[in-house]
Parts: structure tokens; sequence; C-alpha cells
């Protein structure tokens, strides 16, 4: 009975409480409450450019009907989609091979680790800066090199609507493939090495050996880095007000973006909670999904 007691009082020690009482309220205040004031807002009526509008008046959920019905929103979301299809996939494909080519025991290649993670380092603003002169239409180096092998007429990269977009995913990719590249090699050094040995003694060729062994090992690596590459591509914005503006014709407006048009150009406040709404919806079904779908294959595989 002692002994029982003395069980008792430990679990209600409030110690655990107390520990996590920083992080809660960290949580709290700047994750729980921001989305809590984002969809109470949504729900009202307010343009603090117009006086008629500027007194918040409830809408119920017109705000929703209305980005529903705004061929501007569909074509923001449909930039956002074709940026997240066509930057994390490539990022995420880029990392993985730099991981693999750089861990390798040879002389030097602390060198070319510092060479793929350098962009990451940079700040957004400045590495768009740089790749503005990249894309610069008379002597930018994506044009001189273009005209080195034989095509003549300078490409206005950030200005045409056929390429802004492009220019904007070409940039992002840059950045991201070093940084995700960090989370693959810790994955590949802390791998059992006798697993592989024991394949190589059975026979199995490098390409069965990275299909049967390194993929299965690595799919919590890849869930954590497909992860925050989804959440990273649609928190893109920085480059964006370097290199196109959104522009042109809305041609490269991500839904960031476009947010950050409407609550602080625009001043709709309404509007722009619901995007934040979407925004956070959108996030929240792809992380559960992506790690429901994770999970039972897990299950899968331990069974």
């Amino acid at each position: 009975m002692p002994a029982f007691a003395r069980l008792r009082r430990r679990r209600a020690s409030p110690l655990p409480y107390l520990l996590i009482l920083p992080t809660f309220l960290f949580v709290a205040l700047f994750t729980i409450w921001p989305m809590l004031l984002a969809s109470y807002q949504s729900l009202f009526l307010q343009r603090l450019n117009m006086a008629r509008y500027r007194t918040p008046t409830f809408t119920g959920l017109q705000n929703y009907v209305e980005l529903l019905n705004d061929d501007r929103f569909h074509q923001v979301m449909l930039n956002t989609l074709i940026f997240v299809a066509g930057t994390v996939p490539v990022s995420i494909v880029l990392a993985f091979l730099f991981a693999m080519l750089v861990n390798q025991a040879l002389r030097g290649i602390g060198i070319a680790r510092l060479f793929f993670f350098y962009p990451t380092i940079l700040p957004l603003v400045s590495a768009a800066t740089i790749w503005m002169f990249f894309f610069t239409p008379d002597y930018g180096i994506f044009n001189t090199a273009l005209r080195m092998l034989g095509y003549s007429g300078p490409q206005n990269w950030t200005s045409n609507p056929s390429l802004a977009l492009l220019s904007v995913m070409i940039v992002a990719v840059w950045k991201n493939a070093g940084y995700y590249m960090i989370f693959y090699l810790a994955g590949l050094q802390g791998l059992p090495q006798d697993v592989y040995e024991a394949a190589a003694l059975d026979g199995a060729s490098g390409w069965q050996m990275l299909w049967r062994i390194t993929f299965p090992l690595l799919r919590r690596t890849t869930l954590f880095i497909t992860t925050i590459a989804f959440i990273s591509a649609f928190q893109t914005v920085d480059h964006i007000f370097v290199l196109t503006q959104g522009g042109p014709a809305g041609a490269s407006t991500v839904l960031l973006y476009y947010l950050w048009e409407q609550r602080f150009e625009f001043l709709n406040v309404g509007i722009a909670s619901a995007l934040t709404v979407v925004l956070i919806a959108v996030l929240l079904i792809f992380t559960l999904t992506n790690f429901m779908l994770s999970e039972r294959k897990e299950d899968a595989h331990a069974g």
C-alpha cells in the first residue's frame, strides 16, 4: 500500500506539465490564437481602405463564396499547384542525389558538401537578387548560354507570362535542394552497414541495394522532407517580391503572395482571413494524409 501511494504521488507530479508549459504557451500564442482569429475574421466583411466597410460586418461564408467564384483565385490556386508539383519532387530527388554523391569518404568531400549547402544559408531576398542577373534579358547568364547554343533572341524570363513562374521555381529548387540534402545525408550515415555487406555477399547489385534497402530505410526521412518541402512551397513569397511581384498579369502569383496582396495592398481583411483558413486547411490535410499513408505502409511492411 505505501508503494502504491508513492506511485500515485509520482504520477500526480506537476513537473512534466511545467516543462511543457513554455512550449504550450508559445504554440497557443503564435499558432492557435492566430488561426482562431483568422477563422473568426473570415466571417466578416472588412476593408480598411473603404470608410463604408471599415467596421466589420458579419457575412457568414460570403468571403469563401466570393473566392470560389473569383477567376483570379482559381488562377492563383493553379499557379500554386504547378509550383508545388514542379518544385517539391525535383528538390527532393536532387537532395537525395546530392546526399548520395557527398556521402563518400573522399578527399575534399567537405568542400562539395559546402558547395551544395551554400544556397541554403543565403537570405532568400539576396538569392533572388543574384538570380535577377541570371534572368536579365540582354546579358544574363541564361540568355548568354542560349545564344551559345545557337538560339537568337533573348528571353525576358521574369516578364514573360510563360516563363515567370518557371523562373521562380528554378530559384526555389536551387535554394532548397541543399537544405533537404542535409537530412538525407544524416539518414544515409545512420544506416546499418552490415545490411549492405550481407546484401553484397548475396550478390545484390548497387541498384537492388538502393531500391530494396536504402529507400525503405529512408522512408521516415523522406516523409519528413516531403512534409517540410510541401509546407515550404506554400510559404513561398520572398523571392516573388524581388523577381516578378506576382506578374506579369498574375502569372507567378501563388497563394501566400495573393494573401499578402489582399491584406496589405488591398486592405481586405475578410478575404485575407479566408485565404489564411484555406492555406491552413490545405497544409493540414496534406500533412495528416501524408502521415496516415506512411503509417499504413509501415504497418504493411511490419506485417
